[in-house]
C-alpha cells in the first residue's frame, strides 16, 4: 500500500510554513525525525477529497475531532484521534474517560479559538497542554498516519506510534467503532 498515494512528502524541518503555529512550535519542543509534511490544495482538506484526489489511502487517514463537555461548571475538552474508516464514540467511551454527563463536538469557532489551528485542519499536534489525546489503538499499529497539519494547506505524515507517546496522549482501545 502506497501510504502517500501522489504525493511527496518531505521532512518537517524543511517546510516549517507548511505548519499552524502551534503545531511548529511543539513539533519543535518534543520533536520527531520522522514526521513528514506535505503540501495540498485547501479545498481538498476533507479526507475523503484527500483520498480521491491524491491516492492516499483511507485507511491510513486519521481523523482528530476535538469534544467537550461540562462537569462541576467546568469546560473539559478532549482530542480524538480515529482512523477515517471509523468514528469516534463520544456518547459512550469519551463522555466517560472525560467524566461528564454529555460529551459533543467542540463548536468550530471554539476549536479554532482555542488551537490556534484552522477548522478541517485541526490535529493532535500543538493542543492545548492540559487536553488528554485520545488516540483508538487501530491507530498505533500504522507506519505513517495521515493527519491535519493545523492548516487546510497541508498534510501530516506521522508513525502512529509517535502520536501514541505524545505527551497527553492515551491509548484508548474502543474509541472508534
Amino acid at each position: 500500500m502506497d501510504t502517500f498515494g501522489t504525493l511527496n512528502p518531505v521532512p518537517i524541518t524543511e517546510r516549517l510554513d507548511l505548519l499552524a503555529d502551534p503545531v511548529a512550535k511543539a513539533l519543535s519542543a518534543h520533536g520527531t525525525d520522522a514526521a513528514l509534511v506535505a503540501e495540498i490544495d485547501p479545498a481538498l482538506a476533507d479526507t475523503a477529497a484527500l483520498c480521491e484526489a491524491y491516492g492516499v489511502p483511507l485507511e491510513v487517514s486519521a481523523n482528530c475531532v476535538v469534544v467537550a463537555g461540562k462537569r462541576g461548571g467546568e469546560q473539559r475538552a478532549a482530542a480524538c484521534v480515529v482512523l477515517a474508516t471509523t468514528r469516534a464514540d463520544i456518547n459512550n467511551v469519551v463522555r466517560k474517560l472525560l467524566d461528564v454527563r454529555k460529551a459533543s463536538f467542540l463548536p468550530m469557532a471554539d476549536a479554532v479559538a482555542q488551537t490556534g489551528m484552522e477548522y478541517g485542519g485541526i490535529t493532535p499536534i500543538g493542543l492545548p497542554e492540559d487536553w488528554p489525546i485520545l488516540v483508538d489503538a487501530a491507530v498505533v499499529d500504522l507506519p505513517y498516519a495521515v493527519i491535519g497539519s493545523g492548516l487546510r494547506r497541508s498534510k501530516i505524515f506521522v508513525p502512529g506510534k509517535v502520536l501514541a507517546t505524545w505527551p497527553g496522549a492515551k491509548i484508548v482501545n474502543g474509541l472508534a467503532r
